[in-house]
């Protein structure tokens, strides 16, 4: 009877569990569709800055700009956009693996973590934080996305590193996130079609009232645009990676429910047969 006991005991645990995963499937279902537009309405508008500034930057190349100033490549910084919390399947798992391949064979790199999860680790392993971001909550401001950009623009002008690459999850789809890595800092040029970079690119522009006037406005919203949807893209992805996962858990849940069922069932169908078979042996007996 003990053992039934315990078997009944782990089913209620898991039925719990059950219930918790499944109010975690759609809480995140709910985040997930806000969040979702939210991207779609940043895509558009990012997509066609960072084609803009390329072109402008082609066209501007005899312009000399601290954000576009191609130096020696001495020390490279990673803005790393991870989740606050677990429990959303492999997606910080993947992220952090893309950035780890990086590190590799490599000690010229250092860290700009946005994420709880990023920073704990790279906190363990000792590597060097130039500044960190943790708690932004659900709701991502463009403020938030322009402090970071600013704490980036100021570093990389002061010459603290050399290059910035941005490292985040873009959303495909609830079941698909894909980790992508881009260059932030310097701005690169447009290419042309044999992948070189042509100042020619696009067409030809008239700068008013001058190249590096305008260059001073646009270079830094076109930093904190792209942080600001990778931070979107992120969020999206977490949300979806953690609806997928407690929607799996939750299924898994059922699973051992019905294994667990069955086992009990057997078990007791068991001790009711060896009571019957007492009770009609002890009734030969007397008899």
């Amino acid at each position: 009877m003990s053992g039934m006991r315990d078997i009944k005991r782990r089913i209620r645990s898991i039925k719990s569990t059950q219930q918790i995963t499944k109010a975690m499937k759609m809480v995140a279902a709910a985040k997930l569709r806000r969040a979702q537009d939210k991207v779609t309405a940043a895509r558009p508008f990012a997509r066609e800055i960072q084609g803009v500034l390329s072109r402008l930057v082609g066209a501007a190349s005899d312009v000399s700009h601290p954000l576009l100033e191609t130096r020696e490549v001495k020390k490279v910084a990673y803005i790393v956009v991870t989740a606050d919390r677990g429990l959303c399947g492999g997606y910080n798992t993947n992220i952090l693996r893309l950035v780890n391949t990086a590190f590799k064979n490599r000690n010229d790199l250092v860290l700009i973590p946005v994420g709880r999860k990023g920073r704990d680790l790279y906190k363990r392993l000792n590597k060097t934080i130039m500044a960190e971001y943790v708690g932004l909550g659900e709701d991502i401001s463009f403020g938030t996305a322009q402090e970071i950009a600013k704490t980036v623009i100021d570093m990389y002008s002061e010459g603290q590193f050399d290059e910035v690459h941005l490292v985040f999850t873009e959303f495909v789809s609830a079941l698909t996130q894909r980790p992508q890595q881009m260059q932030l800092l310097p701005i690169p040029a447009a290419k042309d079609a044999e992948g070189e970079g042509n100042a020619a690119v696009g067409p030809l522009y008239i700068f008013e009232p001058s190249p590096e006037g305008v260059l001073d406005e646009l270079l830094p919203k076109y930093v904190e645009t792209q942080i600001y949807r990778a931070l979107l893209e992120s969020k999206a992805s977490e949300h979806g990676a953690r609806m997928t996962a407690m929607g799996s858990a939750t299924d898994n849940a059922k699973e051992m429910i019905a294994k667990l069922t069955l086992t009990f069932n057997r078990a007791r169908q068991a001790a009711i047969t060896k009571e019957i078979s007492e009770v009609v042996g002890g009734a030969a007996a007397l008899g």
